[in-house]
């Protein structure tokens, strides 16, 4: 999981620069779908978020996660009143939610930054991975952007590997605000721009869209 806007809770912004907007298109990898968030999900969601081993790794998830905070995220989603583009991951052979990955405008000029959480059934399977590699080629492809920034908490090894199994090169440490812990925690931050990108664009075949 990524420290990254995870469960979007600030207020709705408009998009600073059109060049950054992105339509939300369904995406399909090898193994999931990725595709906005459904009043379905709810109960999976609750589920799977209420889980401090989740909440305290990211930046915006309260805990305890009740139901009404799940179905206040599907509402926003749906009306893309969080101001980001927002995906659930489900298992493309059985239509199962897995967890949550977005983009939004992050904090520097021409940038996006990326953030995601998985349930903790799913760990080690390499779904993350699979979802940022289809959200950094559909974020580079469909606008001008020049990088794409992400997060993790220095404790949080698996979303290390993930940032730099996609291509994301270190910046440095920080401190992020984490809300289920009402404390700030160290985190490394990594960015992945475009010129890095092209030259991995043999990782695996573009995500289709529908």
């Amino acid at each position: 999981m990524t420290m990254i806007q995870q469960l979007p809770s600030r207020r709705p912004q408009p998009p600073s620069d059109e060049r950054l907007r992105i339509d939300c298109p369904v995406l399909l990898t090898e193994r999931l779908v990725l595709r906005a968030p459904h009043v379905e999900d709810i109960d999976a969601i609750t589920l799977l978020a209420n889980n401090p081993a989740i909440a305290t790794m990211v930046s915006r998830m309260p805990h305890p996660y009740t139901r009404e905070d799940a179905a206040e995220f599907v509402r926003k989603t749906a009306t893309r009143g969080n101001g980001n583009s927002v995906y659930a991951m489900a298992e493309a052979d059985t239509g199962t939610f897995v967890g949550c990955c977005a983009l939004h405008e992050g904090d520097r000029p021409n940038g996006l930054e990326i953030g995601y959480w998985v349930g903790q059934p799913y760990w080690g399977g390499g779904y993350a991975t699979e979802a940022v590699h289809a959200l950094v080629d559909m974020a580079f492809k469909s606008t001008e952007i020049d990088h794409i920034d992400g997060a993790c908490r220095v404790t949080n090894a698996g979303s290390r590997r993930v940032l730099q199994k996609s291509g994301f090169q270190f910046q440095g440490t920080d401190m992020i605000h984490v809300m289920a812990l009402n404390a700030s925690v160290a985190a490394e931050r990594f960015r992945l721009d475009r010129k890095t990108w092209a030259s991995l664009l043999s990782w695996h075949a573009s995500p289709a869209r529908r």
